[in-house]
């Protein structure tokens, strides 16, 4: 299998003092901790849309597929194209829809596409080449209401179309749970018995069944089939509670943002900070400005939110500007000093869930809001 290779070292020119580290040995020293948990016949479909949630799509890629992954996963047709069109030839997976009229060119690019519904397969079948071979998967609405097959009936019609069409390969069967991340499983055995049934309904079984995400792959055996689907578990980030508590395993986080300090001041008592006049010096105060704000993702709800400087936490004061927001310093620091928003520095730790529990949102908005003028420096390091 050949990926687009990650050069050693590479280090990309930006000229701001606010950048993305992202430590490629932690997303592989994730896979080899799942794959533990995993026969060892098992596919590990490694999960890159939303460039890579925020990492970096053809980075992630490479650093999964040298670890164990043997296929990718993507929302669009453009995710795809894009990991093509930089060197990634494993197999690609769109879960998401893809127009009709667009089938001939994942065929050619070698993209595998979701059916999931009757009509999309007789349309898609108007727009394939007669030299045309295309991988589909049938995606199964098990109950997370979203786009699938919702009926064994369907199911059966669009299994006698793909198999008058020897344009079509059926390579995959799989569903999406909405739960598998709760402590309740109730509805995730619901939604595992409709799959199964679905399964039970088809004269062949196609060669992949898939249906677990990263909280069922970690929390229940019996949902993996022989493939899985790990998306935010293999950056490091347990996908709740639940799942932290029954996989007890050592992920490590890829994901550090940082920036610098690039102006410090000591304001007097009652000196006011930031648009609007929200905050006031209680006494006098070091300040310092960071060339971060919510254009970046890094967004004005975040006022209040604890950063790392030299280690020490360091609470963001007034209101979260476009392009810069402020600090209160716990002592005076020189301009230049690395500031951690998200990530380790020294023995101190603020983790993705940090952030999102200010956000009262989850860790997969939190990396996704992270913008792409936030530049990416990608990190291989030895871990102990």
């Amino acid at each position: 299998m050949s990926t687009a290779a990650v050069p050693a070292g590479a280090t990309p020119t930006f000229y701001r003092d606010t950048w993305v580290e992202v430590d490629l040995d932690h997303i592989a020293w994730n896979i080899a901790q799942i794959r533990k948990q995993l026969p060892e016949e098992t596919a590990f479909i490694a999960v890159v849309k939303a460039n890579a949630y925020g990492h970096g799509d053809v980075q992630v890629a490479a650093a999964a597929l040298e670890a164990g992954a043997s296929y990718l996963a993507v929302a669009c047709l453009d995710e795809a194209l894009a990991l093509r069109d930089k060197g990634i030839t494993a197999p690609i997976l769109v879960l998401g829809a893809t127009r009709p009229v667009d089938v001939s060119l994942a065929a050619a690019r070698g993209i595998t596409l979701t059916i999931f519904q009757k009509q999309w397969v007789n349309d898609a079948r108007m727009h394939l080449h007669d030299k045309d071979r295309l991988k589909v998967h049938v995606k199964v609405d098990t109950g997370m209401g979203r786009i699938g097959i919702r009926s064994s009936e369907e199911l059966t019609e669009i299994e006698g179309l793909i198999q008058a069409d020897d344009r079509l390969e059926w390579e995959g069967i799989y569903t999406h749970f909405s739960t598998a991340d709760e402590p309740d499983t109730a509805y995730f055995e619901r939604q595992l018995g409709l799959f199964q049934e679905m399964l039970g309904r088809l004269t062949r079984q196609p060669e992949m069944i898939h249906c677990s995400n990263s909280a069922a792959a970690l929390r229940f055996p019996k949902a993996r089939f022989n493939a899985v689907r790990v998306g935010l578990a293999m950056y490091g980030v347990t996908p709740s509670d639940a799942v932290k508590d029954e996989a007890q395993l050592p992920l490590k986080e890829a994901f550090s943002l940082r920036t610098k300090l690039i102006h410090v001041k000591k304001l007097p008592k009652g000196e006011k900070v930031g648009y609007g006049a929200t905050y006031e010096t209680e006494e006098e105060e070091w300040i310092g400005t960071l060339p971060i704000g919510y254009a970046d993702g890094w967004i004005r709800r975040l006022q209040g939110q604890e950063v790392l400087v030299d280690g020490v936490r360091a609470p963001i004061v007034g209101r979260i500007c476009m392009d810069q927001c402020m600090i209160r310093l716990p002592a005076q620091a020189a301009v230049g000093t690395t500031v951690t928003l998200i990530g380790h520095a020294d023995t101190s730790f603020i983790p993705v869930d940090e952030i999102a529990e200010k956000l009262e949102t989850i860790a997969y908005e939190v990396l996704c809001l992270i913008g792409s003028r936030v530049p990416r420096i990608y990190k291989r390091t030895l871990l102990a």
